[in-house]
């Protein structure tokens, strides 16, 4: 095992769990891309970001859509503009590669210098987009048709992949990626997300915040529970409002910054009837 093994530590602004910090060392150490799961607001995307930052390495980040095709991450070949210049002579026409544009995984490819690719929600695309990638990922090299030349990687990248389990992977891809579930934080690694963003945050309010946030979660019914991400807006929205810690153990004032759809507001006006106290406090205090 190489000495470089475990330097992946976090950062000052992303806390990684033990489990997390290991399986990230291990997919660089194999070279394997990095497959991350887990519920929205985990910090699977800012994970890339951060393994980019601790590492002092470049980022390049391909976001997938549903008509995102594999090649678009190889390279694109501009026919228009091949042919605009053809026809009014402003460009040489007989040099095919002035019209070939590399894509965020060619563009990882021929960097002098190894970068961390993200590969945003796989899963957004169609069922063959993963496995239009297993060769390229493999060789960790491409074709391209119309130079009739191989682009291979310079440096192999960091490939960090994320997905929002839409839709099931195929195998082949799966068994090529190194594969962590980021489970949601529990009480003691959320204060020390917390701290990050909030360094003074008063430890009354943190205690009686984190409370109410994850008694919200045990909510049942909920069609989005609150994430990390609305954790801390809530929290710089009552420091704004100059909520007290007294208020949030009777009230949930803006309620608003937690629960995003109205049918989970609907949920929680319910849940609140029936204990027969606290408020949804909606009120500003701007």
């Amino acid at each position: 095992m190489s000495s470089d093994f475990n330097k992946f530590i976090g950062t000052d602004q992303y806390i990684v769990s033990p489990a997390l910090r290991d399986v990230v060392n291990v997919a660089i150490s194999l070279g394997r891309p990095l497959l991350v799961k887990g519920e929205p607001g985990t910090g699977k995307t800012l994970l890339a970001h951060n393994i980019a930052r601790g590492l002092d390495k470049d980022l390049i980040v391909w976001n997938v859509k549903s008509t995102t095709k594999a090649r678009d991450g190889l390279y694109v070949y501009d026919t228009v503009q091949r042919l605009n210049d053809s026809r009014f002579g402003t460009g040489d026409v007989s040099d095919i590669r002035h019209y070939i544009h590399l894509g965020q995984l060619g563009k990882a490819f021929t960097s002098p210098a190894q970068v961390v690719l993200l590969i945003d929600e796989v899963d957004k695309a169609d069922l063959e987009f993963p496995n239009d990638l297993l060769n390229e990922l493999d060789e960790m090299s491409f074709y391209v048709t119309e130079t009739e030349e191989s682009v291979s990687a310079r440096q192999r990248p960091i490939v960090v992949i994320t997905s929002n389990s839409e839709k099931e992977l195929p195998d082949a891809f799966l068994r090529r990626c190194v594969f962590h579930y980021i489970e949601f934080p529990d009480p003691d690694l959320m204060k020390d997300i917390v701290y990050v963003h909030f360094p003074d945050l008063d430890k009354r309010l943190l205690k009686e915040v984190l409370a109410r946030f994850y008694w919200l979660r045990e909510v049942e019914g909920f069609r989005k529970k609150p994430s990390t991400s609305e954790l801390l807006d809530w929290i710089a929205a009552l420091i704004a409002g100059g909520i007290s810690p007294e208020m949030v153990a009777k009230e949930l004032p803006f309620a608003g910054a937690l629960i995003k759809k109205e049918q989970d507001m609907d949920v929680l006006a319910a849940v609140v009837s029936r204990s027969g106290g606290g408020k949804l406090g909606l009120r500003s205090r701007f």
